[in-house]
C-alpha cells in the first residue's frame, strides 16, 4: 500500500485537530456528558471511521479496506475492555462523576502516546526481523490463555500493579480531591491529590493494554498507515462511550472470553504468516513452509465480527438473568474522600 507523504501529513493533522478540539473545547469544563452529547459524539466518530474505511476501499482496494475494518474492530473491542478497567479504577478511587471526564481524557491521550510508540517500534522490528511474527503470535496466544482463565469480567480480577502500590505508599497524598488538580499546597508543603494516583493507574493500565493491541493489529495488517489510523479511530469517542453505556460495561461479562478467542485466532494467523515469510534453518530445511495456509482478510474480518457479536449477545443474556451481579455506576457528583492505603502519608 503506497501512501504519499502528504496523505500522512493531512491524516495526522486532521486527527490531531479532532483530538485538540475534544481536549480544549469539549473537555475544557469538568462535567458528566449528557446521553445526547455522548450519543452524538460516538455516532460522529464511528461514522468517521466507516467513511475512512470506505475511502481506503475506493483508493486502495477491498483488501486494505478489510484490513482496516478488521484492525479497527479488534482495537475498538480491546479499548472497550480497557474501559471496564477504567470503570473499576474510578470506583476504587471514588472519583466524583464530574471529574471522571477529565481523568478519562488524560487516560486516552496517554493511550495514544503509548500506542504510537509501540507502533513505531513494531514497524521497525518487522522491517529488520521478519521472524518477530513468531514472537508476536506466541505473545497473543499467551495473552488469550490468560484472558480465558480469568473467565467473566469481574471487579475482583483487577489487581493494582507495582507502580500504583509504590505511588500510594511513597507519595505524600491528600485524602480529598481538589477539583482536577494533581497537586496542592497545604501548610507550605506540596502534596499530590488522589487524582494524581488515578492518572498513574490509568497510564500504567494503558501501557499494559498497548502491549496486547499492537501485536494484534500487526496480525491483521502490516501497513503502518492502517495500523496508526485503526488505533486512533478505536480511541476516539471512548470517553463518551464510557458515560453512555454506564453500567452496561459491567454487563459485558464475556467480553474477555470473546477477546481471548479473537487474540488466539490472530496469534495463530501470525504464526502461519511467519512460516511463509521466514527461512529458519531448523524448520523445513531452511525453506519457506508452503503448506502453511494464509488466512484471507475477509475470513478474519468475518470471524472477528461473529465472535464479538456472539460475545455481546451471550453477555447481555447472562447479565439479564442475573441482575444482582451488576452494580450501578457511582452517581454522586460530590467530592468524596478517596481510599488511601494504611501507610499513606496524610496532609
Amino acid at each position: 500500500m503506497h501512501v504519499a507523504d502528504y496523505v500522512w501529513y493531512i491524516t495526522v493533522g486532521l486527527l490531531l485537530a479532532l483530538l485538540a478540539f475534544d481536549v480544549f473545547v469539549i473537555g475544557r469544563r469538568p462535567h458528566e456528558p449528557s446521553t445526547r452529547e455522548s450519543a452524538i459524539a460516538i455516532a460522529f466518530y464511528v461514522g468517521l471511521a466507516v467513511v475512512f474505511g470506505l475511502g481506503v476501499w475506493v483508493f486502495s482496494g477491498g483488501q486494505y479496506a478489510g484490513e482496516f475494518f478488521a484492525g479497527w474492530l479488534t482495537e475498538y473491542s480491546l479499548s472497550v475492555d480497557n474501559l471496564f478497567i477504567f470503570l473499576i479504577i474510578m470506583s476504587r478511587f471514588a472519583v466524583p462523576r464530574k471529574y471522571q471526564q477529565t481523568a478519562l481524557l488524560v487516560g486516552i491521550i496517554l493511550a495514544l502516546v503509548f500506542r504510537g510508540i509501540f507502533i513505531a517500534v513494531g514497524a521497525a522490528a518487522i522491517n529488520q526481523f521478519s521472524w518477530i511474527f513468531y514472537l508476536f503470535g506466541a505473545f497473543l496466544v499467551y495473552t488469550a490463555i490468560h484472558l480465558a482463565k480469568q473467565g467473566e469480567n469481574d471487579d475482583d480480577d483487577y489487581k493494582e500493579n507495582a507502580v500504583i502500590r509504590f505511588a500510594k505508599k511513597r507519595l505524600k497524598a491528600t485524602d480529598e480531591y481538589n477539583g482536577v488538580k494533581l497537586t496542592v499546597v497545604q501548610n507550605g508543603k506540596r502534596f499530590v491529590t488522589p487524582m494524581a494516583i488515578v492518572i498513574i493507574a490509568l497510564g500504567t493500565t494503558d501501557l499494559l493494554f498497548a502491549l496486547d493491541s499492537i501485536p494484534a493489529i500487526y496480525g491483521l495488517t502490516q501497513e503502518p498507515f492502517l495500523v496508526f489510523t485503526a488505533n486512533v479511530f478505536a480511541l476516539m469517542g471512548l470517553r463518551q462511550l464510557y458515560f453512555l453505556l454506564g453500567d452496561l460495561l459491567r454487563r459485558l461479562v464475556y467480553l474477555s472470553l470473546g477477546l481471548s478467542v479473537v487474540l488466539a485466532f490472530i496469534g495463530v494467523k501470525l504464526v502461519l504468516h511467519a512460516m511463509h515469510v521466514n527461512e529458519l534453518p531448523f524448520i523445513n530445511g531452511g525453506h519457506h513452509i508452503e503448506w502453511a495456509p494464509e488466512i484471507p482478510i475477509w475470513f478474519s474480518l468475518g470471524f472477528i465480527i461473529v465472535t464479538l457479536g456472539i460475545t455481546t449477545v451471550l453477555s447481555l443474556r447472562k447479565s439479564r438473568n442475573t441482575p444482582a451481579a451488576v452494580e450501578p455506576v457511582q452517581d454522586d457528583v460530590q467530592d468524596v474522600p478517596a481510599p488511601q492505603s494504611s501507610d499513606a502519608n496524610k496532609a
